[in-house]
């Protein structure tokens, strides 16, 4: 009998792995039909990697809507649905489905790059900074809550 080891949810597949463009979900996350092997695919959504894109839904704040309508509207003019691109290092992410991988656009410019560039997302180290009146109000009761103790 043979048998193959499991996967981890480390394990990385390098890539690149051909994807067809299904939809785009917001400014870092999108459907793609990925082409496994001949012959055979899978629709997955891949969330870009060391990427964070504000959010549509459950938002801080009315501008993260809008910035995040923006970087959607964004990847949709690089993504045309139909269209193909690379998805490379691929892992397992943390929700049902979904994969977190690097994304090269037809040109082989890197899309979570090109998203960061145009100030349209942060690397995922920095998240956030889209609400700067809700960052600046906590920082203040955080200074003041200091310097009472």
């Amino acid at each position: 009998m043979i048998t193959a080891p499991m996967a981890t949810a480390q394990q990385t597949i390098a890539g690149p792995i051909e994807a067809e463009i299904l939809r785009v979900i917001d400014g870092d996350t999108v459907e793609v039909r990925a082409f496994i092997w001949p012959g055979h695919s899978v629709e997955t959504h891949v969330r870009l990697a060391d990427v964070d894109a504000p959010e549509i839904r459950r938002v801080e704040c009315e501008a993260e809507r809008e910035a995040g309508h923006a970087a959607r509207l964004f990847v949709e003019d690089q993504l045309m649905p139909g269209g193909r691109l690379h998805i490379r290092n691929v892992t397992l992410g943390s929700f049902a489905g979904r994969v977190i991988a690097a994304i090269t656009l037809p040109d082989n410019r890197d899309l979570g790059a090109v998203l960061i560039e145009e100030g349209l997302a942060t690397p995922y180290s920095a998240r956030g900074g889209w609400c700067p009146s809700l960052e600046s109000s906590l920082e203040t009761a955080q200074e003041a809550s200091a310097s009472r103790s």
